[in-house]
């Protein structure tokens, strides 16, 4: 049974006057593709923050590990998780090697590097993993978005964590750099163990690429659970306000307009 990397208790965060999470408590498990989901205006990005110490909560705690990140530097949190946003901006001149090589910024001291070859040896594996070292000597600014996706995963994987956080990684991306995303996201869990928590809109995607589904309402979190589990006609219609039917393919669950 999967220990609980992250315990989310009793957290509350406004934006002045407007609560956008309320009393939330939330368990995620290691080893496992936890996928936020929930209407525009739910909580779930606001969460993310909170989660990625982007923000700070107005009342409750977040542990890692057993650990509050409020007391966590950022050089540590970053040595621990690695983090994708939604909106990432790079200079105009910048390759995708140099970029990547910024990973393994929360390894140096003084802008130094302890280990210079334990750096270029994460570098190379993130390039590879994520197709993306045939592009290496290309200023980023000259790449398609999906590619562009594939080098700030490249530059978070260098970082050498085992837990990764993606706020809508597919946005934006036609559907076939969308499934590239999302595949790459399950190699990563699957072969190397590592924690994936990320929001997604689309919820045949969250269905079909997720172990853990975390359904989330005014702030609150509604369902958690196995996708193939909770995801009801009456969760969705609840979440989404819209009537959907469930089915599955090849043991995948879906979802389709009725």
């Amino acid at each position: 049974m999967a220990n609980n990397i992250f315990e989310i208790k009793d957290l509350s965060f406004s934006y002045g006057n407007n609560k956008v999470i309320d009393g939330l408590n939330l368990k995620i498990k290691e080893g496992k593709i936890t996928t936020l989901i929930g209407a525009n205006g739910c909580g779930k990005s606001t969460l993310f923050n909170l989660m990625t110490k982007n923000i700070k909560p107005d009342n409750g705690k977040i542990f890692l590990g057993g650990q509050n990140i409020e007391q966590m530097k950022l050089k540590d949190f970053a040595r621990k998780t690695a983090i994708v946003h939604q909106y990432n901006t790079a200079p105009p001149d910048i390759t995708v090697k140099k970029l990547v090589e910024f990973g393994r910024t929360p390894y140096h001291t003084l802008g130094l590097s302890p280990n210079p070859e334990e750096d270029r040896e994460k570098v190379r594996f993130a390039l590879e993993i994520t197709n993306t070292k045939k592009f290496e000597d290309k200023p980023v600014s000259q790449l398609s978005g999906g590619q562009k996706q594939r080098v700030w995963i490249a530059m978070a994987l260098a970082q050498d964590t085992k837990i990764l956080f993606l706020d809508e990684p597919t946005t934006y991306l036609d559907i076939r750099y969308q499934l590239q995303i999302l595949r790459l996201v399950k190699r990563l869990n699957s072969e190397f163990n590592i924690t994936v928590i990320m929001v997604l809109h689309d919820i045949n995607q969250s269905l079909c690429y997720s172990d853990e589904i975390v359904a989330m309402q005014k702030g609150k979190v509604l369902s958690q659970g196995v996708p193939k589990e909770i995801i009801t006609p009456k969760l969705i219609e609840e979440v989404y306000g819209v009537t959907l039917e469930t089915g599955e393919i090849d043991g995948k669950p879906f979802v389709i307009p009725v």
